[in-house]
C-alpha cells in the first residue's frame, strides 16, 4: 500500500485541505490518500490537545494501526504538521518513507519572530483577548491564504465558519497547539528518508526563509511557489501536487 499521511497545522482539521487530496490523488494515482484530524481539531475536537510535538506523533501513529494501515507511510506536512512529520521520521524512521514539509519552520534553524512573523504580533494580540470565532477565522484566513476574489474567500469564509461551528477548537485546545509548535526544536541529525521542502514566497504567517534554511541545512530539494499564501495546498494545489509527482519521478 502507497499511503500518504496528510498533517495539517494549528487549529485546521481535515476539511481545511479543500480539493487538494483529490488533486495529489489525481497526480499520485497509485497512492492512498490519508488525512488524520489531530486532537483538538475536526472530528477530534472534543479531545485534548497534545502539549508536545511527540505526543501528536504517538497519536497518528496509533490512529493509522486502529485504521489498519502498515507503514511504511510517505508524510505530506503543512506548517504544524511538518513537525509532526520531523519528529515521527527521527523517531521512527522505519515507518517513513519520505517526507515533504510545506511551509514549516523549527528551532535551531528559524528565529521566533521569523517562525510567526512580528508584524502579526499585535492582530494575533487582539483576537486572544477578544475571541469570537468570526474575528479568529477571518484573521487565518487573511494569515493563511491570498486566494480568490472577495466573493471566493467570502464563501471560503462562510465554509470555515461551519466547520468550527460544527467542530469547535477551544480556546485552551489552541493554546496548547501553540505551546506545542513554539517548544519545538528539530532533532540534531536529518531525517534519513528524502525529503522535499516547498514554500510559499507570498507566505504572510511565517517568513519564507525559514524553509530555505531548513533545505539548505539538509541539503534538501527546495521549491518555491512565487505567490501563494501560508496555505500553499489551498492556494495552489495543483502547484504542489506537481511538484510532489516530479520528485518522485527523480528518486526513482
Amino acid at each position: 500500500m502507497n499511503s500518504w499521511i496528510l498533517l495539517r497545522g494549528l487549529m485546521r482539521e481535515q476539511r481545511h485541505w479543500g480539493d487538494f487530496p483529490g488533486q495529489l490523488a489525481q497526480a499520485l494515482p497509485d497512492a492512498t490518500i490519508i488525512t488524520p484530524d489531530l486532537p483538538g481539531n475536526g472530528q477530534r475536537h472534543a479531545m485534548r490537545s497534545a502539549t508536545t510535538v511527540a505526543q501528536m506523533v504517538e497519536f497518528c501513529r496509533q490512529d493509522l494501526r486502529t485504521r489498519g494501515v502498515p507503514a511504511p507511510y510517505s508524510l505530506l506536512a503543512l506548517s504544524l504538521g511538518g513537525m509532526v512529520a520531523v519528529e515521527w521520521a527521527s523517531r521512527y524512521p522505519h515507518e517513513i518513507e519520505r517526507c515533504v514539509l510545506i511551509n514549516t519552520s523549527m528551532r535551531p534553524y528559524s528565529r521566533f519572530h521569523q517562525r510567526l512573523r512580528w508584524q502579526n504580533y499585535p492582530a494575533i494580540f487582539k483576537l486572544l483577548a477578544q475571541g469570537g470565532i468570526e474575528n479568529q477565522e477571518r484573521l487565518i484566513l487573511r494569515l493563511t491564504s491570498r486566494r480568490g476574489d472577495a466573493a471566493q474567500r467570502a464563501a471560503l469564509l462562510s465554509h470555515w465558519l461551519d466547520y468550527q461551528h460544527q467542530y469547535p477548537v477551544t480556546r485552551g485546545n489552541a493554546l496548547r497547539q501553540l505551546w506545542s509548535a513554539a517548544r519545538f526544536r528539530a532533532p540534531s541529525r536529518k531525517p534519513a528518508m528524502p525529503t522535499l521542502v516547498l514554500s510559499s514566497a507570498g507566505d504572510q504567517l511565517v517568513d519564507p526563509r525559514c524553509s530555505l534554511k531548513l533545505a539548505r541545512a539538509w541539503q534538501a530539494p527546495h521549491a518555491e511557489h512565487p505567490d501563494a499564501g501560508h496555505d500553499l495546498p489551498l492556494d495552489d494545489g495543483p502547484w504542489v501536487a506537481a511538484q510532489v509527482a516530479g520528485w518522485l519521478r527523480q528518486l526513482r
